[in-house]
Parts: C-alpha cells; structure tokens; sequence
C-alpha cells in the first residue's frame, strides 16, 4: 500500500479533537518529507458549511510556510457568490491588516466558475461510460474541466468538512474539485443526476452513482491530491482524516453517518427548519428541507423560518423566476421544453419541490414547502411554494409543542433526519 493509501486520523462521537490532536494529525498526514519545496493549494469550503477553517488556516500557515516554496488557499465555491477581500480574510479568520502584513506572502482565492478563461479541459467521461456508472438513469458525454490555476501547485490539498449530502450521498473528498473548482458541464450533470435519482434514496449514503462519477473525474486531475477530512458536529471537531481524497473522505463519512444522522420513531406530520444566516439565499438555505424530507410524513409540510433571507438564489434567480420550482418528473414529462435550462438549477428546482405524483400535467408534492423569510406571498406563489409571514412565527411557541409529528430544528441544514425502523440502526452505505 502507498503512502497516499494510508490514512491518517483520529474521531470521536462524544468529545471534540483538542488542538494537540489535530495538530499531530496535520504532522502525520502531512509529514515533512511529502511537502518539502512543493507549492501547495488548499482548496477550502465558503461559509456555507460549519468547520474551524480559521483553526486549519492559522496550522497550516504554521506548519507549512517554513517547509513549502508556496502555500495559497482557494475557496470551493462551486457556483456560489464570490467574496470580497474582506469576507475571504474573515473567512480564514485574519484581519485585512493581517492579510496584507504578516499573511502577505499567502493567497486566499476566489473560484469562478463562469470564466472560460479561468477554466481548463483535463478528460472527457464518455456517455456510455455515465451509463454504465447510472445503470442507464443518465447517458450524457461529461466534458471535465477545472480551475487552470492549480497548474502552478504541485499538491492539492482538500481542507473541508463531510456531512449528508442531497446529491452525492455525502459532501467531502474529491466533491471539493468538482463542483468546488471546476466548470459547469460536471456540475450540471452530477446535479441532474442527483435529481433524477431523488433526495430520499441519495441523501446518507456513502456509495452513489454522482460520487462514483465525481470520483471518476477526479482521476483526471493532473496533480496530485491530498485531503484533510474533517467531520464537524455540535461539540466541535469531531474527526480529522488525511490520506487520499477517496480514502480520508470514506473514514470522514463513515462517522458522519454516526453523527450527523437523527431519528424519529414515526413520520414528522409538521416540522419548523431554523434556517440559519450562514446561509444567504435558499439556493443554500434549502438544505433545511433536504435534510427534512425523509423523516417527513406523506402530506406533511416543512416551513422554513429564514426571516434573513430575501432572495431564491443569487447566482440564479432569474433563471429560477423563469421556471419555478417543479419536480424532475415534472421536467422529464416537458423535456423539450426545460432541457437547455442549466441543468443545475433544473435539479435545485426539482430538490425544493421534493418527490410528487404526476397527474396529468398536474403535480402534487408528497410535502409542502412553506417559506417564510422576506421574500414576499406574491414571489413565492408565483414560484409554487407556500408562504408565512416571517412575523407571525412563534419559535419559543414551537418548541414547547416538541412531540411526536410536530418538531422544531434549530440550526436547520446540516443534520439529517430519518425514521426509525428495523433497519435504521446501521443506514446501508
């Protein structure tokens, strides 16, 4: 077994890792002899997802800098926002007057998904190849492109949480290449793909056809890759996991599972999802409903409470306000018609709207969706959801109604939620 086979780590489901700990992680799985005089890239999460990166940027600045001839950081933004120079330096946890004097000689980037110019072709996943991969779900020609910029590193380095994820089973790994740094082909067919198999059958488990193909395309990237996993919950740092992105990713998941997972002993008839301000839109703040969904009871609803939230999504409103919010079925029976829409916002619009029963060109969601946030009744109609005043919203009402089929989440989006029955003791990953 090689060097980069090897994992190294440590977790733990009722302690969080002391700084001690994680730092002899970092040493051991980062050892000197591997990153001497190499230029390295970390590629981080946004502020959409929960982990210490300001801990991980100020140890690994410390570690690496004496030993590296070059150590930047670029953020895994996938089609999200960009930040401004402030908000990369508060991400990382310096002050601007930091990261212009003693952090001058590290680059802290911002992805861009949408330049051509930015991005380059590294390998072709054929369309027989995806349907091989899909069992025939999906036959589509993937043209594999990714940031051009990680040409100047020697190593790649992966810096970022795993939780459940709504697409690719769970989030970590070689997910922070694609659709973290690369182009929008890969991110319209894994999102697509996610779609069509449906939240529900995806979401907690480890083996899925979008991570073998995320994992398939990461075979083209022609430098080499390295991931510090981290597993977050609610007490800290739970785990840390440096090997290859495909074999750090897997221990990393493996104890998200453990974690990350709650269950119900019978279906959520009514659930309120605290969304909470890390999330600046629903494109992300969505996730409160994904990881509701399949503890949800048939004609249940999820109200998510976001009353920071003004916008359906920032990067893709407009193509959203021309759509609405529909479920795949919806979209396959009008093919012609939605299939040069990106395919990305085809598949958030079919996450929001959930599993639904076609009737004629009717549809019926299995769970009602009710936003209650800034955006007004009129936007939110117009677009197929439910609407409550933001102001009408009892949260200390709700959580003193916690019982069987009425529940309350706080900090909603990033723990999943099943119900309990006779196999719910180990999910199938």
């Amino acid at each position: 077994m090689s060097r980069v086979d090897i994992v190294v780590g440590e977790g733990s489901m009722d302690h969080p890792l002391s700084e001690a700990t994680v730092s002899s992680i970092l040493r051991d799985g980062l050892p000197q002899e591997d990153v001497a005089g190499k230029r390295i890239l970390a590629i981080i999460p946004d502020g959409t997802r929960t982990a210490p990166i300001p801990q991980f940027f100020r140890l690994l600045c410390a570690m690496l800098r004496p030993e590296v001839s070059r150590l930047d950081f670029i953020v895994a933004l996938g089609t999200h926002q960009p930040l401004s120079f402030d908000a990369l330096c508060a991400l990382v946890g310096i002050t601007p007057d930091e990261k212009k004097g003693y952090y001058a000689d590290v680059g802290i980037l911002n992805h861009d998904f949408d330049t051509p110019g930015q991005l380059m072709h590294i390998g072709t996943l054929s369309a027989t190849e995806v349907g091989d991969i899909t069992g025939g779900l999906l036959e589509e020609e993937v043209k594999v492109t990714i940031n051009r910029i990680i040409l100047d590193y020697n190593l790649l380095l992966v810096c970022g949480p795993t939780f459940p994820h709504e697409l690719a089973g769970f989030s970590g790994g070689n997910k922070y290449f694609f659709p973290g740094i690369s182009g929008g082909d890969i991110i319209d067919v894994t999102h697509w793909m996610g779609a069509l198999l449906g939240c529900r059958s995806v979401i907690g488990k480890m083996h899925t056809p979008v991570r073998a193909i995320l994992d398939r395309a990461a075979r083209f990237v022609p430098r080499q890759r390295r991931c510090a996993s981290m597993v977050v919950g609610k007490m800290g740092l739970a785990g840390l996991y440096i090997g290859s992105p495909e074999r750090a990713w897997e221990a990393a998941a493996r104890l998200s599972q453990r974690l990350h997972v709650s269950f119900v002993s019978e279906p959520i008839q009514r659930a309120l999802a605290v969304i909470p301000t890390m999330y600046e839109d629903l494109w992300t703040g969505s996730k409160g409903f994904y990881k509701l969904e399949p503890a949800m009871a048939d004609g249940g609803e999820v109200v998510l409470y976001a009353p920071h939230i003004s916008e359906f999504s920032y990067t893709h409103g407009e193509l959203l306000s021309q759509i609405g919010f529909h479920s795949a079925a919806y979209f396959r029976r009008q093919w012609d018609r939605y299939r040069t829409t990106p395919w990305a916002v085809l598949a958030h619009s079919a996450l929001v709207r959930g599993s639904a029963t076609m009737t004629g060109p009717t549809e019926t969601p299995r769970v009602t969706l009710t936003l209650a946030s800034q955006i007004n009744r009129e936007r939110c109609e117009r677009m197929g959801l439910q609407y409550l005043d933001p102001s009408s919203v009892d949260v200390e009402a709700w959580r003193g109604r916690q019982r069987e089929g009425v529940h309350m989440i706080e900090h909603a989006g990033e723990q999943l939620y099943r119900v309990r029955d006779s196999h719910s003791s180990h999910i199938q990953l």
